[in-house]
């Protein structure tokens, strides 16, 4: 069963993030924090305990499950806000400087799990109401549709006209 971990707000572009991102995508967990760990961009430690945050998600989950299974599932970056400030600029100007954030959302989960796809997920949720025998049914009036009136032939009419 997969476990989620977000980071949300923190104060590096998203771009940069993903870059991160990308590189740990669909590794095993133990590689992931290894890359992280000797990775020398400034990211790289919340992402990494980001990834150890789902770890200790998914063994809360799954007890008695064996971790060294475990692979980054889905990782991605959205933007999150960004704030907007001015920098002093020549001739009594000002330049915006926009200060951008994002969201991480990690999920990690077993490799040996079996995929389920978001059909059967549905078909498994559906509760099936029980059906009593006593309830009246309500039949159902149906409207027949009014009949498409003919367009008036004014040009026919014309033709008439002008041919006496």
């Amino acid at each position: 069963m997969e476990a989620v971990a977000k980071l949300k707000n923190y104060p590096t572009s998203p771009r940069k993030m993903r870059l991160l991102a990308d590189l740990i995508r669909g590794m095993k967990v133990e590689k992931a924090l290894a890359v992280l760990e000797h990775n020398p961009k400034h990211p790289a430690v919340p992402m990494r305990k980001l990834v150890l945050s789902a770890i200790s998600n998914w063994k809360q989950k799954n007890e008695g499950g064996d971790e060294g299974q475990l692979v980054v599932k889905t990782i991605f970056v959205d933007g999150a806000r960004t704030l907007k400030r001015m920098r002093p600029a020549p001739q009594g100007r000002g330049y915006r400087v926009r200060k951008r954030s994002n969201h991480v959302t990690v999920i990690v989960d077993d490799a040996n799990a079996p995929k389920v796809s978001p059909k059967q997920k549905v078909e498994a949720a559906v509760i099936e109401e029980p059906v009593v025998a006593d309830a009246p049914v309500a039949e159902a009036k149906t409207k027949k549709a009014a009949p498409k009136k003919a367009a008036p032939k004014k040009a026919a009419a014309k033709k008439e006209t002008k041919n006496n």
